[in-house]
C-alpha cells in the first residue's frame, strides 16, 4: 500500500453526503476502514471536503478494461502478469472504482488460444496481485462465457472454483442472432477485426460452420453454466439479449440479470420477469450505443435501468450515473446505479452505501463544467488520491 494516505481516523467535513440518498449530511467520520457515526470522536484527523460530494466507491461489475493491459497494442502481449494487473488496478480506483468485477472471456475460437492464455495469465496476475495485498481496490471475477466454444467447458473447470468469482454471463455471437441479426454488419465487422476480405463462399462456409458450433455446443454449455451457478452460488447473467423469445430463454436457465438488452422490447420483457437490467455507461456518455442498440437513458426514462457499468472504459462510469441523476431530476437515483444496486445485486452487504459499520469506500467529488471530478478516494479507509 506505499503511497496511500493512512490515518487511522478521519472526519470529512463541509460535504453533502449522498448515501446516496441525499440526507442533508454534511459531515462523515471513519476509523480503522469503516464508517462511524458522524458525530463520533473529535480527535479525528479533519479533512475540509470544501462543499464537494460524498458519495459511495463505485462498484464495477463488468470491465474489459484489464485486457487493454495485457494486450496495449495489436501484436503485444506484456510480459509481466502482476505489473499488467497492477497498472489495470490503478487505473480502476483513479476512476473512482474500489470494487470491480474484472470482466474475463471465456472462449477462444476466433483467436488461436491468445484468449486463454491471456486469460490464465491475467487470473493468475490478480491472484498473485491479492495475495500480496498489492492490490488497491477491491477485485473479483466475473467470467463471460462464449457458449458457441467448443473449448469452453475445460476453461470453466479449472477456474469455476475461484473464491472470488461473483458472476458469470452467457453469451452467445454466432451471427444471425441477438447483437448480430444483422449479417451483413457481421461480415463489416469481422472484415475490420481481421484485415480479410472474404468470398461470399467463403462467407457462406464460415456461418455454415458458426451455426453448427453453436448446435452442437450451446444447449450443453448452457445447461452445465446454470448447474454451476446454482451450486456455487454465483450471480448469472444474460448477453445482448433482444427479442423476448431470448429474454424467456434465459428466465428459463435461470438468470435474475438482464446485461445489455439489444432492444426497448426485450428490456420491457426482462423487467416483466423479474430480471435486472444493466447498461453499458459509455452507452450514455456517447448519447446512445455506438453499435445502434437501445439508448441506456432511454431505458432509465422507463424505469428499466437498474445498474451501469464502465465495460471497457472505466472513467465512463461516475459520469454515466451522474447524467442519469441530472437527466431523472435525482442525484442519489443515479449515484445507485453504479454502488448500492450492484451491491445488491453480487450480494455485498458490507458496501455500496455510506452507512456506520459499512466499509469505508467513499470518493470525494466536484462538478465541474458538467463533468464529475475525483478529488479524494478512500478504500476500506485508506486514501490513495
Amino acid at each position: 500500500m506505499d503511497g496511500a494516505d493512512w490515518v487511522r481516523e478521519v472526519r470529512l467535513v463541509n460535504a453533502r453526503v449522498l448515501t446516496p440518498i441525499d440526507t442533508g449530511a454534511t459531515e462523515l467520520s471513519l476509523r480503522d476502514g469503516v464508517i462511524t457515526e458522524v458525530s463520533r470522536a473529535t480527535s479525528a484527523t479533519v479533512v475540509d471536503c470544501e462543499g464537494d460530494l460524498l458519495i459511495p466507491g463505485l462498484i464495477d461489475l463488468h470491465t474489459d478494461n484489464i485486457e487493454h493491459h495485457f494486450h496495449p497494442r495489436p501484436g503485444v502481449t506484456w510480459p509481466s502478469a502482476l505489473s499488467a494487473a497492477l497498472a489495470h488496478d490503478a487505473q480502476m480506483l483513479a476512476a473512482g472504482i474500489t470494487t470491480v468485477l474484472d470482466s474475463l472471456s471465456l472462449g477462444d475460437y476466433d483467436s488461436a488460444g491468445a484468449r486463454t492464455r491471456m486469460l490464465h495469465s491475467a487470473i493468475g496476475g490478480l491472484d498473485q496481485a491479492h495475495a500480496a495485498g498489492l492490490l488497491r481496490a477491491d477485485h473479483y471475477f466475473h467470467f463471460r462465457c462464449e457458449l458457441s466454444d467448443g473449448g469452453l467447458l475445460p476453461i470453466i473447470e479449472d477456474h469455476v472454483d475461484n473464491p472470488r468469482l461473483r458472476l458469470m454471463s452467457m453469451m452467445d455471437h454466432t451471427p444471425g442472432q441477438r447483437q448480430w441479426q444483422d449479417v451483413a454488419l457481421y461480415r463489416e465487422f469481422r472484415r475490420k477485426k481481421n484485415n480479410r476480405v472474404w468470398s461470399d463462399e467463403e462467407w457462406q462456409a464460415y456461418l455454415d460452420d458458426r451455426l453448427a458450433q453453436q448446435a452442437r455446443f450451446v444447449p450443453e454449455a448452457r445447461a452445465i453454466i446454470s448447474d454451476h451457478g446454482r451450486d456455487k452460488q454465483v450471480r448469472l447473467a444474460s448477453h445482448d439479449d433482444t427479442t423476448i423469445e431470448d429474454v424467456e430463454q434465459s428466465h428459463g436457465d435461470g438468470i435474475s440479470i438482464s446485461e445489455f438488452p439489444t432492444t426497448l422490447a426485450a428490456a420491457r420483457r426482462a423487467r416483466e420477469l423479474g430480471q435486472l437490467i444493466v447498461m453499458g455507461a459509455p452507452n450514455v456518455v456517447l448519447g446512445g450505443s455506438h453499435s445502434g442498440n437501445v439508448s441506456a437513458m432511454a431505458l432509465a426514462e422507463e424505469g428499466l435501468l437498474d445498474v451501469l457499468t464502465s465495460d471497457y472504459v472505466p472513467a465512463s462510469l461516475l459520469s454515466g450515473a451522474i447524467q442519469v441523476g441530472e437527466r431523472l431530476g435525482d442525484l442519489g437515483a443515479g449515484v445507485a446505479t453504479v454502488t448500492s444496486r450492484p451491491a445488491d445485486l453480487l450480494g455485498f452487504i458490507d458496501r455500496g452505501r455510506l452507512e456506520p459499520g459499512l466499509r469505508a469506500d467513499i470518493l470525494q467529488v466536484r462538478i465541474v463544467a458538467g463533468q464529475p471530478v475525483i478529488r479524494g478516494v478512500w478504500a476500506a479507509g485508506r486514501r490513495y488520491f
